[in-house]
Parts: C-alpha cells; sequence; structure tokens
C-alpha cells in the first residue's frame, strides 16, 4: 500500500476522464464500438434494456477481471485499474445521463461523420487509455485477461487481444445485421492501439547504437565528446574472424544518427553499427 502514490491517482483521474470523453462524445452516439471490455459493454448497452447502461456493464465486467488478476498482476496495479475504470464509468454516465449534452444520435463535435468519430474517439480514448498505463494501471479488463491467458494458450499478449477484437466485431456486424460500423470500430481499434503506444513509449524515441569495433575506446570517447553523454563497451569476438572485438552501445535520438556514423567512420571504417528502438530509459536513481 505505501507503493500507491496521490500523483498517480490524480493523473489516473485524469486519464479516466478522458478516456470517457473520447467514448461517449465520439463514438457512441454513432454506435461505434471501442476495443476490448469497454466495446463488449457498448455492444450491449445497446441490446439490453435501459436500466442496463454502459456505465453499469463498465464496472460489472472490468471490476471482476481485474480481482482475478490480482495475484499475477499485484495490489498497487490492481487499485490504481479498478479506480481508473469507476472515474470511467462515473464520467461516462456524468456525460450521458446528468450534464446538458445530448449524445443519443450524433457526435456533438464531428456529428454523423463516422470516420472523424472513428479517428478521433480511438485517438482521444487511446490517450486516456496509454496514460492509464504509464501511471501503473490498466483501463480495459482485456489487458489482464491476455497476460492470464495469452502465454497458457500459446499466443503473444498482441495477438490474443487482436483476436478477443475480432470476435468482438464480428459479433457486432451479425448482431447489428450491418457491418460498416463493425468496420469503422477497427479503424478506431487501429488508432487507438497506436496512439496508447505513443503514450506509454514515447512520441520520440530514442536510439540504442551498437557499434562493433576494434577501436572502442577512441570512439567512445569522441562520442562522449561530441554528445556529452557516457557510452558502454563490452569485449566481444567475431564469429568467423575469431578476432577479439569491442561493442560499443551508445543511446543518441533519430537527430544524432548521421552524426554518430561520421564520427565512427571516421575513426574506423570497418566498423559495423545496428540501431535499435528504445523505448524507455531507465535510470537507477529513477527507481
Amino acid at each position: 500500500m505505501k507503493k500507491l502514490k496521490l500523483f498517480s491517482f490524480l493523473m489516473l483521474t485524469i486519464a479516466g476522464t478522458i478516456n470517457a470523453f473520447g467514448v461517449t462524445i465520439f463514438l457512441y452516439p454513432v454506435k461505434l464500438y471501442d476495443s476490448g471490455i469497454s466495446g463488449l459493454s457498448m455492444l450491449l448497452d445497446q441490446v439490453t434494456p435501459n436500466q442496463l447502461s454502459l456505465s453499469l456493464f463498465l464496472l460489472v465486467f472490468n471490476i471482476p477481471i481485474f480481482i482475478f488478476g490480482l495475484k499475477r498482476q499485484g495490489l498497487t496495479f490492481t487499485i490504481y485499474s479498478v479506480f481508473t475504470v469507476a472515474v470511467y464509468s462515473f464520467v461516462s454516465y456524468l456525460i450521458m445521463e446528468v450534464l446538458p449534452v445530448d449524445v443519443s444520435f450524433i457526435s456533438p463535435l464531428a456529428g454523423s461523420d463516422l470516420l472523424l468519430c472513428a479517428i478521433f474517439g480511438g485517438l482521444i480514448s487511446g490517450i486516456g487509455s496509454g496514460m492509464t498505463i504509464r501511471y501503473g494501471g490498466a483501463i480495459d479488463g482485456i489487458d489482464v485477461l491476455s497476460v492470464v491467458f495469452a502465454k497458457r494458450i500459446g499466443i503473444s499478449i498482441g495477438t490474443f487481444v487482436m483476436i478477443f477484437n475480432a470476435l468482438l466485431y464480428i459479433v457486432c456486424g451479425i448482431v447489428i445485421h450491418s457491418w460498416i460500423l463493425p468496420l469503422y470500430s477497427i479503424v478506431t481499434y487501429y488508432v487507438g492501439s497506436r496512439t496508447v503506444d505513443f503514450i506509454v513509449e514515447g512520441f520520440d524515441r530514442a536510439k540504442c547504437a551498437m557499434i562493433v569495433t576494434s577501436k572502442a575506446n577512441e570512439i567512445s570517447d569522441a562520442l562522449s565528446a561530441n554528445f556529452e553523454v557516457s557510452g558502454t563497451i563490452v569485449n566481444a569476438v567475431g564469429g568467423y574472424s575469431k578476432e577479439e572485438k569491442e561493442i560499443v552501445f551508445f543511446i543518441i535520438n533519430h537527430f544524432q544518427i548521421n552524426k554518430l556514423k561520421q564520427i565512427v567512420h571516421e575513426i574506423d571504417a570497418t566498423a559495423f553499427i545496428s540501431l535499435q528502438d528504445v523505448s524507455d530509459i531507465i535510470k537507477t536513481r529513477d527507481i
């Protein structure tokens, strides 16, 4: 319980509110479907009596799933997730039932334009979902189900989520006797998932340069002098030549790539450079 942070609760409140805004203002009015448990709740809201609302289904499905995953995900994650879902549900209720906003027929901001609603609904709800993950929780129970069951059935987490959403949209098409809205919902799912990636991993990913060379000290010193950060040198042996080599690990941004190449090849024209995306950099003092 000591790991719970007031600032995280504040950010999760904002995340849940943003997610609710995206869903209720852009998706719900035109009957587009979100992904995961949220999308399932939207479908059930359409086909059940009025007393059974989207807000109720969000709580009924998500909270038991998060409790089910408590042992696997930990108490802090579960508390953060349940809290965010509660905010998402409550704000959705306020927008649809209390505030003077008409979301019964068309989007208050995008009208009946399905493409605009799909894009902005996915974008805004994706920001809310990404913020939730960034601050230690999840806003949809499908994330927990994927962690628990994906490995058991021999597929990746991403594949599990994709299969669930594909089945959800197929069921939606069968239930409403139309494929237009489910197909537009795929746009929502894609935009939302990409937005989550950007929020969680960052818009400007760093690059890890792995430089295989016989002049590691010279290259490391030159890079440190130019970029004012330090690299790491690791001893290695060539797989074919069996010659002793060294590998310099260096973190840069994408604006520095060309300069790094120039510096390295000026010192060692035979050096091998491999660049990889780095989604996050964690320093010891940050933990």
